[in-house]
């Protein structure tokens, strides 16, 4: 798998992370260890400053997980802040309930259920909104997100590199479907008229925008 940036700028930024504690060490192992998809470091670092930066008192999280970004959201979130976080797979819903116990922390709802039918139902709106489900989904989440995005909000959305196959070259085969998806929808995202957007390099590629 490519990198996005060169090898040894990444091994240089591991080299000045500070340590994890405990907990999102111990899931950043059983994510790697199970093949759970989860936020790469880095990028969940830039999503903690957003919420610094932000302050938002609403926040939707598209894909639970095991609640790894969930927890690191959370924890930055001032009083009275909350986070709304959906997830369709039950296995993650188990495992994600034991971390959140395990983080104590009371300012997280899960959601059961599929983003695409969940989303139109809610009945409020978001201050920021964290995208990161299935891929083949992602232009539709993305239009309800805009829905439920207040103006000035802002909008995280993952995995816009695709482990670095977006870009023009050789693509593996199991990557090729997943890969012309995505090429699909950052075309379609970067021209959008409602919203202030743009592609960083961070991770495996974040979108990050601000609602017009």
């Amino acid at each position: 798998m490519p990198d996005i940036i060169y090898k040894n700028q990444l091994d240089y930024l591991s080299s000045l992370r500070t340590e994890p504690d405990e907990l999102i060490y111990r899931m950043e192992k059983y994510a790697e260890e199970k093949k759970i998809p989860i936020l790469d470091w880095k990028s969940a670092e830039l999503l903690e400053q957003m919420i610094l930066i932000k302050k938002p008192k609403r926040v939707l999280e598209i894909g639970t997980a095991i609640a790894y970004s969930s927890i690191r959201i959370a924890r930055k979130l001032k009083k009275k802040a909350h986070i709304d976080t959906i997830e369709k797979s039950k296995n993650n819903i188990k495992l994600a309930a034991g971390f959140i116990k395990e983080a104590k922390l009371n300012n997280i709802n899960v959601i059961e259920g599929d983003a695409l039918t969940v989303m139109p139902a809610l009945d409020k709106k978001y201050d920021l909104i964290f995208l990161d489900a299935d891929k083949q989904d992602y232009e539709r989440l993305f239009l309800y997100s805009l829905m439920l995005l207040k103006k000035n909000g802002v909008l995280f959305i993952d995995n816009l590199l695709w482990h670095g196959y977006a870009a023009p070259g050789k693509t593996p085969k199991e990557y090729e479907r997943s890969s012309a998806i995505i090429r699909e929808f950052n075309k379609m995202l970067v021209y959008q008229d409602t919203i202030e957007i743009s592609i960083l390099p961070v991770g495996d590629g974040i979108g990050l925008g601000v609602k017009k």
